[in-house]
């Protein structure tokens, strides 16, 4: 039976759930520089604050994949996306850090459940329709992030609340996802395409995390989820203080890393069929780290801009062909796609911290340079992410 027309249906609803998260994700963080004004907060104390939405991804990760398998991917974004902008309306209306945090640790918890799920759905359609498209599903999020960046921009520059710019964004993110979720690969039929109609073989879901290469490629997703959570995180704030702009224009620095971002995720999959995962990788790890100096010791916007771009191209792929390397063997995705993200994750978890902390005593332009260190793991661990060998037939 050809499953090509599902697998087209399920490629547009994986896109639009990948942008959705993406659009949830740049809201917030286009207001950070804002709430920090308004709570009046050091960079330490955001770097805190901001461990509590890492904190609820961690804690969601390593449930997710035994959650996908019971519920399914479709059941598991829903139910990811109703605590992610439940979480998002908490943010929104929070005059206090006591109501802040709360409100981040929901958005995080709501959103590793939800990349988890998607991801592996995602992961299933690239198989089925025999090409590299992950990197397409998180272009699809890079989009997002780029309208909610403008759209941040806009809100800050015209004045609106936080209020109801997050209350608007979770509304909308929330309906559509839910929507979107229907055009997802029937379970029964994932199943019987996984085991080649055969009864699935049971395995704990823990077993992954004692597999090497499972752990090497969490290691690589780590380091470039540091790379591009610090960039998430801090380059509003590192365009802010570090080259004084105010608060509308440091967004746009965010929004053109995000753009440039997209980019890299949108012409990747061409490289990456071309050359392979690991020469691309190697390569996109060098030009992250030659924008994040830009950024760091430019001197002054226009270079820091520059930078910004390299930055967002040389951290695109790595994230994305992470996932597509953990879902290799399709009848294991679940499992490992849950523990490399949860090992990925701890980048979004240590981060946030890390580099605020080290803001607070040299400024966030030179607490960036921690993100080198990161870059440098990923370039040790790279080869984990090899195609594997196509069996050859008998």
């Amino acid at each position: 039976m050809s499953v090509a027309p599902g697998a087209a249906r399920a490629r547009v609803a994986v896109t639009t759930v990948f942008a959705l998260n993406g659009l949830i994700m740049a809201t917030w963080i286009s207001r950070i520089p804002a709430i920090r004004d308004d709570l009046g907060l050091s960079s330490s104390s955001i770097g805190l604050i901001l461990l509590a939405m890492s904190g609820g991804a961690v804690l969601a990760l390593p449930l997710t994949g035994a959650v996908v398998i019971r519920l399914g991917a479709a059941g598991t974004v829903r139910v990811g996306s109703v605590v992610c902008v439940s979480g998002l309306l908490l943010v929104g209306l929070a005059g206090s850090v006591q109501m802040l945090v709360p409100g981040l640790f929901l958005v995080g918890f709501g959103s590793g459940a939800w990349d988890v799920s998607m991801n592996v759905e995602g992961a299933e359609v690239e198989r089925r329709l025999g090409r590299a498209i992950m990197p397409h599903f998180h272009a699809a999020f890079s989009i997002g992030t780029v309208v909610g960046a403008l759209v941040g921009a806009a809100a800050n520059a015209a004045g609106v609340s936080t209020a109801v710019h997050l209350a608007v964004i979770a509304v909308l993110a929330g309906g559509l996802t839910q929507v979107a979720c229907g055009s997802f690969l029937p379970e029964a039929e994932v199943v019987a395409a996984l085991t080649h109609e055969e009864k699935p073989k049971r395995r704990n879901p823990l077993e992954a995390w004692l597999e090497p290469r499972t752990l090497a490629v969490g290691l690589l997703v780590l380091a470039f989820a540091f790379t591009e959570g610090s960039a998430n995180d801090w380059l509003a704030l590192a365009f802010r203080d570090g080259y004084g702009v105010s608060n509308a224009n440091a967004v746009l620095g965010f929004a053109i890393f995000v753009s440039s971002m997209t980019v890299g995720r949108l012409v990747g999959t061409r490289l990456l069929d071309r050359y392979g995962r690991v020469l691309v990788l190697r390569g996109t790890a060098l030009l992250a780290a030659c924008g994040l100096l830009l950024v760091i010791v430019g001197g002054s916007v226009a270079v820091a801009a520059v930078g910004a771009v390299l930055w967002g191209l040389g951290a695109s792929l790595g994230f994305p062909v992470g996932m597509s390397a953990a879902a290799d063997d399709p009848e294991h995705a679940a499992a490992r796609v849950s523990v490399v993200a949860s090992i990925g994750y701890t980048a979004f978890l240590a981060g946030p911290p890390l580099i605020g902390f080290l803001a607070d005593h040299v400024g966030v332009l030179d607490a960036l340079y921690v993100v080198l260190g990161a870059l440098v793991l990923g370039m040790l661990v790279v080869a984990a992410a090899r195609e594997p060998v196509p069996e050859r037939s008998p």
